[in-house]
Parts: C-alpha cells; sequence; structure tokens
C-alpha cells in the first residue's frame, strides 16, 4: 500500500537538498560488516544507499569484514576459531581461510551487488598496490598485523575514475607476508589516508548509549575529549571500547567526523547523511566544537 504522498516526498528531498551540496565531490568511507551483511534484505540497503550517495555525487569508499564468512568456513574445515581480547588467533591455515573469504567470496558478492544497481565498482585488498602496509601485532596471535601504512593510490585512482573501491582488509609486510587485519582499524587508516570527510562505523547497537540496557539514551555526539572521560566513568565499556578507539583513531589520522551506526537499522546511512534528525553516535575533534 502506498503510504508516502507527493507532498511528503518532496518534503524528504527538500531536506536532504543541502546536505547534498554539502557533500558533493567529498569522500566517505563506510566499514560495513556484522548484522548489516548478514542479513541479505539490509545488504540490499546498504547498496542501495551506497549507489544513490554516488548517484547525486558522493564519493564512497567501502571497506568491509566478514568474520560470520570465516567463521563458517573454518567450520567446514573442522577449525575451531580462538579469539584474544576480540581477535581471531590467526595460524597459516587460518590465514588462507581469510584470504580465501575476504579478498574471494564475500569482497566479489558486494561488488555484483553494486554492479547489478548500476554503479561500477571494483574490488581491492589490502594487497593491491601496497594498499594495506603491516607487520605482526603479537607472535601470540600469529598473522593478525598492524597497519604501518596506507598507499591510497589505488583508492583515489578509482575515485578519479568514478568506481566504487571495495576493500578487504588484508594486509601485506615487507617479505610478502599476508595478515589478517581488523576491519575497524583498517577502515580508520584509510579513511585517515584519504581525509575522508566521513567515516562511518556500521555495528549492531544504535550507537554509544548512557545506559547500555537503554536505546532511548542513545548519545548523538561526542567530542574526543568527551569520550575520554567517558572511558573514565565506565560509560563506554565492554565492545564499544575498540569502536570509540577507532573512532578517536581515525580523526587524529585526519578524519572530520566518525558515525558509529546501527547497521541493523534499514537505510541508517542515508538517515545519517541525508537528514535533519540523523542517526548513531558522531564523534568529531575538539577543534570543530565551537
Amino acid at each position: 500500500m502506498e503510504t508516502v504522498t507527493n507532498l511528503e516526498r518532496a518534503r524528504i528531498l527538500t531536506e536532504a537538498l543541502p546536505y547534498i551540496q554539502r557533500y558533493n565531490g567529498k569522500i566517505v568511507v563506510v566499514k560495513y560488516g556484522g548484522n548489516a551483511m548478514i542479513s541479505e534484505e539490509l545488504r540490499q540497503q546498504v547498496a542501495e544507499d551506497i549507489v544513490l550517495l554516488n548517484a547525486v555525487g558522493v564519493k564512497v569508499v567501502l571497506v568491509h569484514g566478514g568474520g560470520p564468512e570465516i567463521n563458517e568456513l573454518l567450520r567446514r574445515l573442522g577449525k575451531r576459531s580462538e579469539f584474544v581480547n576480540g581477535l581471531r588467533v590467526t595460524d597459516a591455515e587460518t590465514m588462507e581461510a581469510v584470504e580465501m573469504t575476504l579478498a574471494g567470496k564475500v569482497n566479489k558478492n558486494l561488488v555484483t551487488l553494486l554492479n547489478v544497481r548500476g554503479w561500477r565498482a571494483v574490488g581491492l585488498s589490502g594487497m593491491d598496490g601496497g594498499l594495506i602496509q603491516a607487520r605482526q601485532k603479537s607472535p601470540v596471535l600469529g598473522y593478525v598485523g598492524s597497519v604501518t601504512g596506507i598507499d591510497a593510490r589505488p583508492v583515489t585512482d578509482l575515485l578519479a575514475l568514478g568506481y566504487i573501491p571495495v576493500i578487504s582488509t588484508i594486509g601485506c609486510g615487507p617479505d610478502g607476508q599476508l595478515y589478517n587485519i581488523n576491519g575497524d582499524t583498517a577502515a580508520a587508516h584509510i579513511a585517515g589516508a584519504l581525509g575522508a570527510e566521513r567515516l562511518f562505523m556500521m555495528t549492531d547497537v544504535p550507537g554509544v548509549l548512557r545506559d547500555k540496557d537503554d536505546a532511548s539514551t542513545l548519545i548523538r555526539h561526542l567530542t574526543v575529549s568527551e569520550a575520554v572521560a567517558l572511558f573514565e566513568q565506565n560509560v563506554i565499556a565492554g565492545g564499544m571500547i575498540p569502536k570509540v578507539e577507532c573512532c578517536i583513531e581515525a580523526i587524529q589520522y585526519g578524519v572530520k567526523r566518525v558515525v558509529i551506526l546501527d547497521g541493523r537499522v534499514p537505510h541508517s546511512i542515508l538517515a545519517e547523511m541525508l537528514t535533519d534528525a540523523g542517526a548513531g553516535t558522531m564523534v568529531e575533534g575538539d577543534e570543530n566544537n565551537g
């Protein structure tokens, strides 16, 4: 049943216009994974959002993970996953599964999803063109990597040609060794190297909550110093700690603003970028708040 009138459509478009003008020609990085990637309906909606943003002149870079898909492949191989502080312990066999899943199946599925919606997308991994340079993070973690450098030229070249870069987070060491890179960390480094206007961190919670059990306590805006204070007050705790830490790192690397979005909400990217109400929690530097 049709529920949106022509007047309401016009109001929505009018509200979006100044935001479209503001972001025209700007780079936006979307870190995509988790529940938004598992649900087919949400996958379709994220692809629609990204194609729409490109159509109105926003340059979108998609950085993706694929933890559930890696878990499934390892399960089929009869291999158990072990995690230390939220990071997957990655031996040689696991690294091979990570490469197959992220740079292969997941990356190419996302590229196809965007292409069939009428836009040109190209898949990259951190191995391509020296995009993500890495070293071993800890011997305990095996082939888990820390980012040592980003060469953004493969991405900027694709953006200049009108493509949507779709990046899987596998890094490469100077000796050619491949490393499993945390998706949020990789996205923060990539967004910083690109001087992105915004980085969207899609997750499975509404954003930063004052009360973790009450979605109505969503904090819509934080400066870096306010975020640090919330760490000290244990308001930001558990799994939200590394998310907010990545937000702060991204700002330190040069990103203007970082938004933690609920990937379970349909069209949350558009709601954040193109409406007055916004969505999620925005984190920005103290110098921007005043």
